[in-house]
């Protein structure tokens, strides 16, 4: 195989393998190449990751060491796709009563998920997880998207407990918005103890639903190692009951007479 052969199979088995582990044995094995000439590869791999902004490869020494590929998305790219998803949003056909944005077009469509995906793996790249959980049903394509990038299992927290699930876990939870009291539910055998986990929702107000999946872990005894909301409300009435999240964008006005929309960019690139 030529070293131009060589390099495309690498990159590609990097990309379909993000902060996955690989022996440089492997490398040699699959590719029957010298060991020198696999680490010459992931030299050039690892400059031109750099270069486009879209991550590293990362090589741990010793005897079960190997290289990794840790996948990133730099500011600049960050900022661009945030503007653009700003200004899809800020269209006054969007709002719906009661002052909410409709955005399921948004969460539908593959392209602004995947980039969305890329943002969010991005600021969580270096941060231990076993799993990404969501709560149905907005935010699975969300947690999905991530999933890919940073390579683990998505648990989906339901409302109304399935049968085909299992015996579950349930508890009572305050919503934020609407301050009444409902139930989220998950399968016991959804996540194993001492488990580190990242949250994932797509819209945040006050933080009741975020907060209900946060003592939802503790009964696993699983560490939330980080929150992540696409969008967040600004509203100075209600105490937010969350504090510590990294968010994409933040609505900050939706005025049904006027027909205006203020979106800005969330505390991402505070965070």
């Amino acid at each position: 195989m030529k070293r131009s052969e060589r390099i495309v199979a690498m990159t590609h088995h990097f990309k379909e393998n993000p902060r996955k582990l690989i022996s440089l044995p492997y490398f040699v094995d699959s590719f029957q190449a010298a060991k020198s000439s696999v680490s010459e590869d992931i030299d050039i791999i690892d400059e031109m990751f750099q270069s486009l902004g879209i991550g590293r490869i990362e090589t741990t020494a010793g005897a079960s060491g190997g290289v990794r590929y840790i996948p990133d998305f730099n500011h600049n790219q960050s900022r661009q796709f945030i503007d653009r998803l700003i200004h899809v949003l800020e269209d006054s056909k969007r709002i719906l009563p009661g002052g909410y944005v409709y955005m399921s077009d948004v969460l539908g469509d593959y392209n602004y998920i995947r980039e969305i995906g890329k943002v969010f793996g991005a600021a969580f790249k270096d941060v231990d997880l076993d799993y990404i959980v969501t709560v149905a049903t907005k935010g699975i394509p969300l947690a999905y998207a991530v999933a890919e990038v940073l390579n683990v299992p998505v648990v989906i927290i339901r409302r109304d407990p399935k049968v085909t699930e299992g015996s579950t876990v349930s508890i009572n939870y305050v919503s934020g918005s609407s301050r009444k009291i409902q139930t989220m539910a998950l399968a016991k055998r959804s996540i194993q103890e001492d488990s580190n986990v990242l949250l994932i929702d797509d819209f945040m107000k006050a933080g009741g639903t975020i907060k209900g999946m946060e003592n939802l872990m503790q009964e696993f005894n699983a560490t939330v190692k980080g929150i992540a909301v696409l969008a967040e409300a600004e509203d100075e009435d209600e105490e937010r009951r969350v504090e510590d999240y990294v968010s994409l964008l933040k609505i900050q006005e939706v005025n049904e007479r006027s027909g205006a929309i203020k979106v800005v960019t969330g505390n991402y690139f505070n965070s």
